[in-house]
Formats: structure tokens, C-alpha cells, sequence
């Protein structure tokens, strides 16, 4: 039994903090906002930066991307596009039935309860000056980065900075901001030392020496988010930060043995968890993400996104047209590339065998082989 795939978002992680940089300049003069516009009409939209994919309602396949753009098949090979009532770029979709919610840059959250024919706004939160000496939010404005839904009124969306925010109606209203951690202070300080050390194998090849010192991030970007056959949660994120929680509210956090990003992660049966991202890494939990192994790729080019396939096989995709496939759990993961794809950052596999995938070149449909 397969359960929830990740989303992650690394395509669209630089483009977010770029924004965000440029936003936090306060000597910046306040503008008005043009991503409160409708998403515009584009006829090569299907050629567009595209960041994620969902199935809704059986066979309606719906992705979002840059600029609010949403797009529709029910073959993943022709595309159509929808009405957005915004443009901020989209970087992550979830679907009960026929109901879906796309997430992204100023903090939006769009909603369909008609498998992506119509969408209304339910959050947004673009950046602006603080007024009156007020001080500045620090959660303010950043992008959210990946959205679950358990059913049609519980859901889950974080973002940048540790921002996480919750809904049991349906995301009528969304309520939260920085993830709740239980025995944060500890935790932290036992986690900083993971992979650090000389004989470990692992030592890090992503920051320095000084870089290290400095510790742990205390507000990292949280990118993905999956739900195991045990009803159980993971998240990871920045510098190898990994969350998991047994009922969506508490998180506990533990770290990775390697101190790189990772981008997304897949749920499966019971608590197994596989985590990939940064320089072609990927790690496998028995335990929801308590303790870990590596699992060779033979790839250091970073991984974006994925999804299980039965028996415990997933295929995982990230840049320069990276594939990596494994059949099932016991099975290695396979290298192999599209090309013409450029940087993949979502895949989806269809009933017929088939992958759809999206990323920087837009959506394409290839065999499964």
C-alpha cells in the first residue's frame, strides 16, 4: 500500500528567498501589489516553469507553477488552463477527491471544490512595511512550500522559516506560525552533533568548518511533508532538520547524518520514510526519520521530487532530467535522465504505467521504463 508522495519545491526555493531578500529591505519603497492580480492567460503555459502535480477525483490531473498558472488534463498529455484569482507562483498542490488546495509565494493558499474548474482565495499575505515601530514578522510574506491534506477538512501547509499552518475546515481559515516542537531546546542541542563527526563517514561537505559552528538553524525552511500507513507525519527541511509527529500538532525534531537540504520526502507502510534532495542524497527510516541510511543514487545532482510506487518502489526526479527508479523496496535505485525535461520537480505515475512530470521546460507524459 503506497500513501502520500512528496512535493518538494527546491526549483522554486531560490526564486522565494531571492523574493524574500529583496522584501525584507525596508529602505525598499511599498508598491502595489501585482500578485493580487488574476493568473494570466498563456497559450505555451504547458511549456512554463510547473512545480507540482496532483491526482483529484479519479483521473483529473491538476499542476500548478509560476505566475498563479494552474493547468488541467484528464490524460496527462493535453493541458488546458484554469481561472486563478492570483498570480503568485504556486510551488505545491494536494487533493481530496475533488477537492484541492495549491500553495505558494505571499503566503497563498487558492482552494477548488470542483477538481480544479474554479478556484477562490482562502490565505494570502504578502509582504509590507510594519507600521508604527511595529516589529516585522518574521514569517511575514515568505512562501509556503508544500501542502497536505488528510481529508477534506484537515490540512497542513508550511513554508520558509519554520512557518506552519494548520485548517479543520477545510481552509476556510488556517490558523498558526512557527511549528510547535516538543522539548525544542534539547532536541537541538543532541541534533547539532549528528553527522559532525570525524568517523562517521559523513562529515560535511556543504558548509565549513566556521559555518558549522555556528549550529543549527533555529527556524529552517521546512520543505516537504508526507503521512505514513501509521497515520504518523514527517517533515524535513534545511541543513538535514527533520520533524515527525503522531497526531499533526506536537513535532519532535531530530537531524539527519548529513547536513544538506532535503527537498522532499515519501510516506509508505507503517512508519518507512524516504527523504531525498541536496547533491543526489537520499535516506530511508524504518521509524519515521529517528534513525536513518543512506541509499546510493549514483547521482550528485540535487533531487527534487518523488513518488511511491507499489510494493515499496518509488521513482525520484530532480536536475538535468534526473530519474531515479527502484521496483520495490528491496530493489536499487536506477539512474536514468530525460533530457529535454531540464530541471524535474514533480513527477506522477499513472494507471497505464506511464509518467507525467513537470518542471522548468513544463509538463510532459513519457513511459514508465
Amino acid at each position: 500500500m503506497q500513501f502520500s508522495r512528496s512535493r518538494p519545491r527546491v526549483a522554486v526555493i531560490g526564486l522565494a528567498l531571492i523574493a524574500g531578500a529583496a522584501l525584507a529591505d525596508e529602505s525598499v519603497a511599498p508598491v502595489a501589489d501585482p500578485m493580487a492580480l488574476p493568473a494570466e492567460r498563456q497559450p505555451l503555459a504547458a511549456e512554463s516553469l510547473m512545480l507540482d502535480l496532483v491526482r483529484a477525483g479519479g483521473t483529473r490531473l491538476v499542476a500548478v507553477g509560476e505566475r498563479g498558472q494552474i493547468l488541467l488534463s484528464d490524460d496527462g498529455s493535453t493541458w488546458r488552463q484554469a481561472e486563478v484569482p492570483l498570480r503568485s507562483t504556486l510551488t505545491a498542490v494536494s487533493a481530496v477527491g475533488n477537492h484541492v488546495w495549491a500553495v505558494g509565494h505571499d503566503g497563498a493558499i487558492v482552494h477548488s471544490a470542483d477538481g480544479g474548474e474554479s478556484w477562490k482565495i482562502q490565505r494570502r499575505d504578502p509582504w509590507a512595511l510594519p507600521t508604527d515601530g511595529a516589529e516585522h514578522d518574521l514569517r511575514q510574506g515568505v512562501p509556503l512550500l508544500d501542502v497536505l491534506f488528510t481529508d477534506a477538512s484537515n490540512g497542513i501547509a508550511i513554508g520558509a522559516y519554520s512557518l506552519m499552518l494548520t485548517t479543520s475546515d477545510g481552509g476556510r481559515s488556517w490558523n498558526g506560525g512557527r511549528i510547535d516542537v516538543v522539548g525544542e531546546d534539547s532536541s537541538v542541542s543532541a541534533a547539532s552533533s549528528v553527522g559532525h563527526s570525524d568517523d562517521d563517514g559523513l562529515d560535511s561537505d556543504v558548509f565549513s568548518a566556521e559555518e558549522l559552528a555556528i549550529g543549527q538553524e533555529s527556524d529552517p525552511h521546512l520543505n516537504a511533508i508526507a503521512r505514513t500507513g501509521s497515520g504518523a507525519f514527517v517533515i524535513v527541511g534545511e541543513r538535514g532538520a527533520v520533524f515527525h509527529s503522531r497526531d499533526g500538532a506536537r513535532w519532535e525534531r531530530t537531524q539527519l547524518p548529513y547536513d544538506g537540504s532535503m527537498f522532499g520526502v515519501i510516506g509508505y507502510d507503517d512508519e518507512r520514510v524516504l527523504a531525498f534532495g541536496l547533491r543526489g542524497h537520499v535516506f530511508e527510516s524504518d521509524d519515521l526519520g529517528t534513525n536513518w541510511r543512506e541509499v546510493d543514487t549514483g547521482t550528485e545532482l540535487s533531487l527534487m521530487g518523488g513518488a511511491p510506487l507499489d510494493g515499496g518502489g518509488a521513482v525520484v526526479v530532480g536536475a538535468n532530467g534526473t530519474i531515479l527508479r527502484r521496483s520495490s523496496v528491496d530493489a536499487p535505485l536506477a539512474l536514468s535522465t530525460h533530457t529535454a525535461a531540464g530541471v524535474i520537480a514533480s513527477v506522477l505515475p499513472t494507471a497505464g504505467g506511464s509518467l507525467v512530470i513537470a518542471g522548468e521546460n513544463g509538463l510532459d507524459r513519457f513511459p514508465n521504463e
